[in-house]
């Protein structure tokens, strides 16, 4: 019974990421390539064997005016495809050797945003170089219930700019890249640090979906998966 709340558990945390993760991490600028992000759990109240559990890498190809982002999970695969001509996403799911895949068109990603609790951005004066790139801190903050959230955010225009985060409906004014930030689910904090950059060429292929995977809704896998972790 344990392994099986546990199990369901790690599936609703990996439908939080696909809410949260910014999948449109680059922008329309030219480039091409790969961006690697480590990961870590600052201030987890997990266990060692727990946190082994979680992701420690995450990646964002880059092509033309789409990118791919793949988050790699012990329970399953999550990657999200974004077009920034049309502004949509599409999630590819991998639980357990499931395969799913939803659509998300600008109009459904317009509604999620309207959702969430409004996020101010204040551009600071500092400074400092990840992955070999001149990145400038932001902070975030958002109120909810008489509440407020901050987030440290590191970003570079040097490869791309605002619509780089269209769909993220804490960082989506962020003008730029975010090379550090932070992800907050109700079960754990994740901080991505972009470790490197490397420019090299995409296959198109890599932006459809595949035919082993099954079209849905993201309510459906919620109702399918333990109702997303509630």
């Amino acid at each position: 019974m344990y392994k099986m709340k546990n199990s369901i558990k790690k599936i609703g945390i990996l439908f939080l990421l696909i809410i949260l993760v910014p999948a449109s991490i680059l922008a329309i600028k030219p480039f091409e390539g790969v961006i690697t992000y480590n990961i870590t759990y600052p201030d987890s109240k997990l266990t060692e064997s727990q946190l082994k559990m979680f992701p420690k890498t995450f990646t964002v190809s880059v092509k033309g005016t789409k990118s791919r982002t793949e988050l790699i999970m012990s329970m399953g695969n999550q990657i999200a495809i974004n077009d920034y001509s049309d502004k949509t996403v599409i999630d590819l799911i991998d639980v357990m050797g499931q395969k799913y895949a939803t659509k998300k068109t600008s109009q459904d990603i317009e509604k999620e945003i309207a959702k969430e609790p409004a996020a101010k951005v204040e551009v600071t004066n500092e400074t400092k170089v990840i992955a070999g790139y001149n990145c400038k801190k932001a902070i975030v903050t958002t109120e909810q219930d008489g509440e407020k959230t901050t987030y440290e955010v590191f970003y570079t225009t040097e490869i791309g700019g605002k619509g780089a985060n269209f769909d993220n409906p804490l960082y989506k004014d962020i003008d730029g890249v975010m090379m550090e930030f932070i992800i907050k689910t109700p079960q754990v904090t994740m901080k991505f640090s972009a470790s490197t950059v490397e420019k090299k060429s995409i296959s198109s292929k890599d932006f459809e979906i595949p035919a082993d995977y099954k079209l849905t809704t993201i309510e459906e896998l919620k109702t399918k998966f333990g109702g997303g972790g509630e």
